[in-house]
């Protein structure tokens, strides 16, 4: 995923009420940007960490400036997070089509946000084909970002009932005969392991083991950060 104009850097003064970050760019202009995230963001959001914006010459925008990444040093050198939870579902639908994420290959129709279960909406609908009796893939995807020991991005972040509803939903799918994946989508250079933060949300934990337990599976990918463009890079492993 490229971004269509050039991302500015600034220092992070703070950022508050979940949707807002002030900024200090490198011009020495302060601005209010938006935050697409509304998770904790642990770990990312000291002041003073570099960050980048990217910004929007949409007239009916109240903040042109919007919070895309930040830059984090945990003692091993300097690493790009992706903090925008707008961005994942692209980036795995980029990896899917471009087969990077080899496991689900063989699908030539992708739908996103289609209606599903009781009253939702999965991420991405795999299908092999048009028809009623088309084999059918519902993948939810996480966009992860916490890392409290050098090289492991950890999900959650916070306590996510909604995280475990979604686990919830996709055993559903694979009771009823479907095949049901969830990708953790590691926006850091830096990650070579996955683990859960089982010690902010042990309920999260349980229902992952639960929907594992009926088959439903478990990826997790890292990828290429940038200020020029993310991709999906490499799988690593679940611990």
């Amino acid at each position: 995923m490229d971004f269509e104009t050039p991302l500015v850097r600034g220092t992070l003064i703070k950022r508050y009420k979940r949707f807002l970050a002030d900024v200090t760019l490198d011009t020495g202009e302060v601005v209010t940007a938006s935050c697409p995230n509304t998770g904790s963001m642990k770990g990312l959001i000291d002041p003073g960490n570099p960050v980048w914006l990217s910004l929007s010459d949409n007239p009916k925008r109240k903040y042109k400036h919007t919070f895309e990444m930040v830059e984090v040093d945990m003692g091993k050198g300097p690493t790009i997070v992706g903090i925008n939870t707008g961005h994942p579902n692209k980036l795995v639908e980029e990896g899917i089509v471009s087969k990077k994420i080899k496991e689900l290959k063989g699908y030539p129709v992708l739908k996103r946000e289609q209606k599903y279960g009781k009253n939702s909406r999965i991420d991405i609908l795999l299908r092999d084909g048009e028809g009623e009796d088309a084999k059918r893939c519902y993948v939810e995807v996480k966009n992860t970002t916490l890392s409290r020991k050098h090289g492991v991005a950890e999900f959650p972040d916070a306590v996510t009932s909604r995280g475990a509803k979604h686990l919830a939903e996709l055993a559903d799918m694979v009771r009823e005969g479907h095949r049901a994946v969830m990708v953790y989508l590691i926006q850091r250079n830096d990650a070579k392991k996955f683990a859960f933060a089982d010690d902010l949300d042990p309920e999260y934990l349980k229902a992952f083991e639960a929907a594992t337990k009926v088959g439903v599976e478990a990826l997790a990918y890292a990828c290429d950060v940038t200020p020029d463009r993310i991709t999906v890079q490499r799988k690593v492993k679940i611990t």
